[in-house]
Formats: C-alpha cells, sequence, structure tokens
C-alpha cells in the first residue's frame, strides 16, 4: 500500500507531503482547487510520461516521491530481486524527477531505472483509473486484455505468443529462402561484400576510444612536452630545483636535530619526502626521455579512426554494433548458401509449429469462452449493486476463421473478444459505444475494476472521479461499493459527490491559498466538524446553508455508521 507521496514544485504545488491511510480515502475541493494535479503526481510513480509544462513556473525541475509498504513474498518483491534490490525494512522508495531541458530521473531504492521499469512496477504498486479510462472500454483490444486477465490467461497467452512469433520467425526465414533467385544473388554479393569489409578491417571492440586518446596526445605533443620539460626542470636537483632544495633543507635540518633532538621526527619526514620526490623525477624524467612525436603514427591514427567511423556510419553506432552486423549478415549468407537443404528444414519445422500453435489457440480459445460466462455472470452481480440491476453483459468470444472455415491465429490467438451490452430487457446486447451513457461507463468501469481487483494481487486502488456523470441513488450506491471494496483493498478517490465522500475512513481536502504573492495548492487531512462543512460544501457549494450542513451530519452518521 502507499504510505506517503511527497511532491515539489509541481504545476501549483510548491512543496507537499501526505500521508495515505488503510482502507477509503477521499479527496476533494472546489474546482480548479488541483485535484487533477495530484492525480497527474500519482501518475508520474505509476509510470506516465512527464510533461515539462507541469514544473512550477520559476523553478528548474520538480519531484515527487513514493513510500510503499510491500511484502517481501510478492511480485514487487520478485521484481526488485531480479534486479539486485531489495526492500528496506518492508519498504519501497521510488523517486522521479522532470527537469525544463526535458531530461529526467527515475530511482527506485536509491538505483537508477529506465521508465519502462517504472511502469511495470507502477503497475505492480497500484492500480489507476483516470478520467480518461472511460474511453479504453471502447477499445475491442482492451476487452481481451480484461477477460485474459480475470481468468488468469495471461501466461498461457504469453507462451502462445512466443510459440506465434518464433512461427512467424521461420516463416520469414522460408520466404526469404525462396524469394526471386536474382534477389537472392544479389543479397548476397552485399552481405559478401559487407563481411569481408568488417573482416578486413580487424576491428577490436573499444579500440576506437584508446584511439582518441591517443590523437588527443599526438595532436597536443608540443604542449605536452613543453609541460614535461617544466615539471622536470623544477624537480632537478640542478639550476635549483625543488630536490635542490630540499635536499639543502634536510642537510640543514639534520644539523639542528643534531642540537635538538625534538626535531628527528621532521627530519624521517623530509627525508621520506625527498626520495618520494626523487622518485617521481626519476620516472617523469624517463616518461620525458620516451618521448617521441611522430608524425607518420598521429596520420596513421586518424586514417584508422575515419575508416572506423566509415564502417559505423554503414553497419552500426558501435564497433560492437559493426561486428554484431557482420556475425548476423555471415548467418544469413550460411542460409542463402544452403538454401535447399534449410528449406527442407524449415519446412519440416514450420508444420510442427503450426500445430503447436493452432492447439495453444484452441486450448485458449476455450478457456475464454469458459471464462467469459463467468466474467459476464459476476459484472452483472456487480453492476446490479451500482444500480443498474436491468444491466444485460455479454461477452462474445468470436474464433477467426478464414474462407475455407480454418481457424486464423494472430498475435494473443484465434479470437476476437467484444463487450456487449443491454441497458433494458427485450433489447438486443450491443456495443458499449452505441449504448451506454457516461454514467453507465463509469459504474461499469468501476465494476469490472472491482471484479478485477477480487482476484488482482495490487493493494491499492485510486479513482480519478469515478463518479463522473452520476448522483442521486446510483452516487450512493457507488460509494457504498468503494466502502465495500476499501475492506480488503486500499481505496483513494478524487471525488466531487457528497454521497461518495461520505463513506471514507479518511477525508483530505485540496485547496489554494496565496503565498509570496504566488498560487499554491495545499491537501491536508480534516476534523470532524471541517468534515461536516466540507460535505455541506460539497451538497449544496455553500458550507454555511444550515440545511446542507444538517444534512451533511445526518449522511455521517448514516454511512459512517456502517462501517
Amino acid at each position: 500500500m502507499i504510505e506517503e507521496v511527497a511532491i515539489q514544485n509541481y504545476a501549483l504545488i510548491d512543496r507537499l507531503t501526505i500521508r495515505f491511510e488503510k482502507g477509503m480515502t477521499v479527496l476533494s475541493g472546489e474546482t480548479g482547487a488541483g485535484k487533477s494535479i495530484l492525480a497527474g503526481a500519482l501518475g508520474l510513480l505509476h509510470g506516465e510520461r512527464a510533461d515539462v509544462s507541469s514544473i512550477r513556473t520559476g523553478c528548474q525541475e520538480a519531484m515527487v516521491a513514493g513510500v510503499f509498504s510491500v511484502a517481501e513474498a510478492s511480485p514487487v518483491g520478485d521484481w526488485l530481486r531480479e534486479r539486485d534490490l531489495s526492500l528496506d525494512e518492508g519498504r519501497l522508495y521510488v523517486r522521479r524527477t522532470i527537469k525544463t531541458t526535458g531530461r529526467g530521473s527515475i530511482y527506485v531504492q536509491s538505483a537508477p531505472v529506465p521508465l519502462k521499469d517504472l511502469a511495470q512496477l507502477g503497475a505492480m504498486l497500484f492500480d489507476m483509473h483516470g478520467q480518461h479510462e472511460h474511453q479504453s472500454l471502447f477499445i475491442e483490444e482492451n476487452h481481451r486484455s480484461i477477460l485474459d486477465s480475470w481468468g488468469r490467461l495471461d501466461e498461457m497467452v504469453q507462451e502462445y505468443s512466443s510459440k506465434f512469433a518464433e512461427l512467424a520467425r521461420l516463416r520469414r526465414k522460408r520466404n526469404a529462402i525462396v524469394s526471386d533467385e536474382q534477389a537472392r544473388q544479389r543479397e548476397m554479393e552485399i552481405l559478401t561484400f559487407a563481411v569481408q569489409e568488417i573482416e578486413a578491417a580487424k576491428l577490436l571492440p573499444g579500440e576506437d576510444g584508446e584511439l582518441l586518446a591517443e590523437k588527443t596526445m599526438l595532436s597536443q605533443y608540443e604542449k605536452l612536452h613543453g609541460n614535461m620539460v617544466t615539471v622536470v626542470d623544477s624537480l632537478a636537483e640542478s639550476h635549483g630545483g625543488a630536490l635542490r632544495s630540499l635536499r639543502q633543507a634536510r642537510t640543514a635540518l639534520e644539523s639542528t636535530a643534531a642540537i635538538d633532538s625534538q626535531l628527528n621526527e621532521y627530519v624521517r619526514r623530509l627525508e621520506d619526502s625527498f626520495f618520494e620526490l626523487e622518485d617521481i623525477a626519476e620516472s617523469l624524467s624517463g616518461y620525458q626521455q620516451r618521448m617521441l612525436f611522430d608524425p607518420q603514427r598521429l596520420e596513421k591514427v586518424e586514417d584508422r579512426l575515419a575508416d572506423i567511423r566509415r564502417l559505423q556510419k554503414k553497419y552500426g553506432a558501435s564497433i560492437e554494433d559493426v561486428l554484431g552486423y557482420a556475425a548476423e549478415a555471415s548467418e544469413t549468407l550460411h542460409t542463402l548458401e544452403n538454401s535447399e537443404e534449410e528449406k527442407e528444414k524449415l519446412d519440416i519445422q514450420i508444420r510442427e509449429t503450426e500445430k503447436d500453435v493452432l492447439s495453444r489457440a484452441r486450448i485458449i480459445s476455450a478457456q475464454r469462452k469458459e471464462k467469459a460466462v463467468a466474467l459476464g455472470g459476476r459484472i452483472e452481480k456487480v453492476s446490479a449493486t451500482l444500480g443498474m440491476p436491468k444491466v444485460s453483459f455479454e461477452i462474445a468470444v468470436d474464433s477467426r476463421l478464414s474462407e475455407s472455415g480454418k481457424p486464423v491465429c494472430g498475435t494473443t490467438g484465434q479470437d476476437s473478444v467484444f463487450f456487449r451490452i443491454s441497458a433494458n430487457p427485450g433489447e438486443p446486447a450491443k456495443p458499449l459505444s452505441s449504448v451506454a451513457s457516461g454514467g453507465e461507463v463509469s459504474r461499469l468501469m468501476l465494476a469490472i475494476k472491482s471484479v478485477l481487483a477480487e482476484t488482482d494481487p495490487i493493494e491499492t486502488l485510486i479513482f480519478d472521479e469515478i463518479d463522473t456523470g452520476i448522483g442521486g441513488e446510483v452516487a450512493l450506491s457507488v460509494g457504498q461499493h468503494l466502502q465495500e471494496l476499501a475492506a480488503s483493498k486500499q481505496v483513494f478517490c478524487i471525488t466531487h459527490l457528497a454521497s461518495v465522500a461520505v463513506r471514507a475512513d479518511n477525508h483530505l481536502v485540496v485547496y489554494k491559498e496565496q503565498k509570496d504573492e504566488r498560487t499554491v495548492t495545499r491537501v491536508e487531512g480534516i476534523s470532524q466538524q471541517e468534515r461536516v462543512e466540507e460535505i455541506a460544501r460539497m451538497l449544496a457549494g455553500d458550507g454555511g446553508a444550515e440545511v446542507s450542513r444538517n444534512h451533511a451530519e445526518e449522511l455521517l452518521r448514516k454511512y459512517r455508521a456502517n462501517n
């Protein structure tokens, strides 16, 4: 679960720390006070892309950090161990910064990670439902993902997808062999030239870096040699060098120490310094004497670097990439040179893999059809508690067939999955986009999220105005459902409805204030009396209205007593 989120210099927030509690927490506030700002900050911890325009005006960077309570035996714990990271006494620390330059940084347990890794981790830490996600219900590819997730088919589908990708690779390899013979010959000539050119260069990994360093030294030889002459002369015993002065000082100090034994320690130290400096002088003198300027060597280094750059421009950004290209080209050449024998082997592999792919697709399809009935029924049951008792929710699993009637397999199987809804008895089920209203879509999304949460290990659910487009008794049922969901999950809900807010265990209020002639957003927990005022404001828009205040007190007594 989320324990704490700290935000700095993000939009209207200058510095803010929010403690998250167990159960159901709501965030309310005036329109424009900054509820969406907090949702955006949480989105950064979830792995969403950053927008530099969200950095507070006048600041160079924004920062969002989160503290999470995580069990060792969990997907997050496994994720950390795969990266040689560990929890800190059951806590996970995530910090993300965005800069006006467009660059940013992400740290997990003080270790830098890329954005794609944060997106993976964020998906395991908390589920975030934003207002834009309503539209995702209209995208049919998402329907398959939802069904597979609830039916615990993801691993099976992933294994199938790997086999399907292998089949596609085998087919591409075969097509390359049986393509036009002239094209094959042309490709062989191109690949042969590339391999010979790269092999002739005899590239060594990291060679360009060493050559660049040598070029720098050779091109600045005069400066380097002049500096070394100055250093060696300054240290030499002749011409008043440091060694001569140090020797004189040592001799004088030895004579003085014969008079005052307290100076013996300094004699020893000065003697050590003399020998150390003498050793340095000899080494540097030898280095100077070995220094030779060879214009031809500089020319060779520059020519070699030019050859490397030419190959990198043609075959890869680095020497390693160029060598990798040569290895891949050699493998392709081998395939093209042994095309007939290779083609026969590929035909056998393709037939066996096709059989495996089709078998897996049929098993997945049968599982999907079975799970679709169960999931549809479960969503209907939850939807009924959200004020939609007459809704019929169907999940169609249609196998794609060719003209000859054979299954057509894709990257996720042979099925197309569609959600259909009938809002009224006797009406045929139709696509969500043509039937569901905004309020119905909100409730359907909540129903789906709730059903998925029953089997999902994610402990925290964040809803950004899930109650959009609803009110009255429907809003009361949504609030009750969120409250029930919070019995087993940490629920954080950004809401504008009093009927949802009264169900919460914890209530936060977002507001704006002036600070040093700048507008800042604040978030604070409120007392019981302040909560009455806030609920009254949400009911009537005026917390001072006595009737609204009485109504707020009544709602809080009624619905919090049921906790």
